[in-house]
């Protein structure tokens, strides 16, 4: 059965901090707590952002915030990120809320019980007997994980709408009490934002014909520490351990190969890779892995450089920007991330040879921006 991808949209806060900016206030809150801060402060020019947005102003971040306080603040701006990407991508697609029959909600960065899609059920107008599939703990692998997930449940429901939304409120995670190096590069990488997505086994007849083949995971054994979440009573607190990079050149390109494999594809048959760029190191070892040439994953740098590192989200923007590009051309492309587990995630999407090129809008913020073109 075919899946196909009706739109993609995606959404962004309201408040755009510069790389800069980040950098000096980093400076002052960190300056103190971590005395090798000064050496550390060039993690922000090597980052590859130029700037991110945030749910909450830059004030924010030189108060203190507990749990309690981080997770009230999540509730609120997530809700209202799942609600813009969500309407954003129902309006593409042409369809209604109320016609959706499923809603797959990824997001690793806060707690919500009920969770964010019922939270949203009265104001967008889902209806009363739409599927809730919430998905947390996948971190950056969310968007690629969860395309998969809602890919599977429209396969699995002939004639089912499925809505995929990935929201994350990274900002909120910002320690400063911690002073570990992982807040640190966490601060110069880390943004918000969410991107939406509609399936159905129905072709769409206006516009260009974008299909999703299988998905697959890899999930690496005694790699817990890696990535992930530290928990206590302030909040959360990232866990990224050095070894990223090197481990990325050491397991990716057999984990690729596998899900090849496990998807029916050759190597020679992939037009693209659309990776989840994690950070500048981490794009320089999946090229290295995956033999690419240097700088090829261009799309990638700059959706790093222009919005940072959403987590989740992250990947499906840059799926919209390599889609936006294609001109025309027919190309299979396989999305990937890498997310706590440690975890692999790949899911093929393919692209008709159509023309005119397949273009979906951006955010409000981000034309204002003028980050995407419009």
């Amino acid at each position: 059965m075919s899946i196909y991808l009706h739109s993609l949209a995606t959404a962004l806060p309201a408040y755009c901090l510069t790389q800069d900016e980040v950098k000096e206030r980093a400076a002052t809150i960190f300056g103190d707590a971590y005395p090798d801060f000064s050496r550390l402060k060039k993690t922000f020019d090597n980052a590859g952002v130029d700037r991110r947005y945030s749910v909450v102003p830059p004030s924010w971040f030189h108060n203190h915030h507990d749990w309690r306080d981080r997770n009230a603040e999540f509730l609120t701006s997530a809700k209202a990120l799942f609600i813009e990407a969500a309407q954003a991508t129902l309006d593409k697609a042409g369809w209604s809320a109320h016609e959706v029959d499923c809603v797959v909600t990824v997001c690793s960065t806060g707690i919500a019980t009920p969770s964010l899609e019922a939270r949203a059920l009265t104001e967008l107008g889902f209806k009363p007997s739409v599927m809730r599939v919430p998905v947390f703990g996948l971190g950056c692998a969310g968007g690629v994980s969860g395309l998969g997930i809602a890919r599977r449940l429209a396969a699995g429901s002939p004639g089912a709408k499925v809505l995929m939304v990935a929201v994350e409120t990274c900002s909120l995670a910002f320690r400063a009490d911690r002073a570990e190096k992982a807040d640190i590069i966490s601060a110069a990488l880390f943004a918000d934002g969410a991107a939406g997505v509609a399936l159905s086994d129905e072709e769409p007849a206006d516009r260009r014909v974008i299909t999703l083949g299988a998905g697959h995971q890899t999930t690496w054994p005694n790699t817990l520490d890696i990535m992930g979440w530290d928990v206590d009573g302030t909040g959360l607190g990232v866990m990224l351990d050095r070894s990223i990079p090197t481990f990325v050149e050491e397991a990716f390109a057999p984990a690729a190969q596998a899900a090849m494999q496990a998807t029916g594809l050759m190597p020679d048959a992939i037009d693209r890779f659309v990776c989840h760029p994690g950070g500048a190191k981490v794009l320089v070892a999946l090229e290295a892995t995956m033999k690419l040439a240097a700088g090829s994953l261009d799309a990638e740098r700059a959706i790093l450089r222009e919005v940072g590192n959403m987590s989740a989200p992250t990947v499906l923007f840059i799926l919209k920007r390599v889609l936006e590009n294609a001109e025309g051309h027919a190309q299979t492309m396989m999305a990937c991330a890498l997310g706590p587990g440690f975890t692999a995630s790949f899911q093929s999407v393919h692209l008709e040879a159509v023309a005119p090129p397949w273009q979906t809008s951006p955010s409000a913020a981000a034309r204002d921006a003028k980050l995407i073109p419009a």
